[in-house]
């Protein structure tokens, strides 16, 4: 049933891009924003949708599933062929609001890390019971 998971994903990506299209419109901008991002939000908003009407038989839930894990590559493979010199040369603000959050999300790495592992100590010095 992988095929229905297509079928899911097509439907989501075309409506997550239209909804980017004139989100990008509406605020005066000649671009998608966030097509790529709403589409992801609505594939897993109609996965919970499907699983609480309990339309999902275990053959759909694993072909919506395999798409699942399939979107993260095809985002990252769809960013990597946006225009990172057009961005580059537009000026040092494109290039901060790309390099700042980096930078953010690399300073959370150690307090996570530390998080972690204070809860996996936690859970195995834990009595069982």
């Amino acid at each position: 049933m992988i095929i229905y998971g297509v079928g899911l994903l097509a439907f989501c990506y075309l409506f997550g891009q239209l909804f980017g299209e004139i989100l990008g419109k509406v605020l005066g901008i000649n671009a998608n924003i966030g097509g790529v991002g709403f589409a992801m939000l609505l594939l897993m908003i109609m996965q919970d949708w499907f699983k609480k009407n309990q339309w999902l038989s275990p053959s759909l839930e694993s072909g919506i599933q395999f798409w699942n894990k399939m979107y993260i590559p095809i985002i990252i493979a769809m960013a990597a062929t946006q225009n990172v010199k057009l961005a580059l040369s537009s000026g040092l603000i494109t290039f901060l609001v790309g390099v700042i959050p980096v930078i953010l999300c690399f300073g959370c790495i150690p307090f996570l890390a530390k998080f972690i592992r204070k809860s996996e100590t936690d859970i195995l010095t834990s009595p069982e019971k």
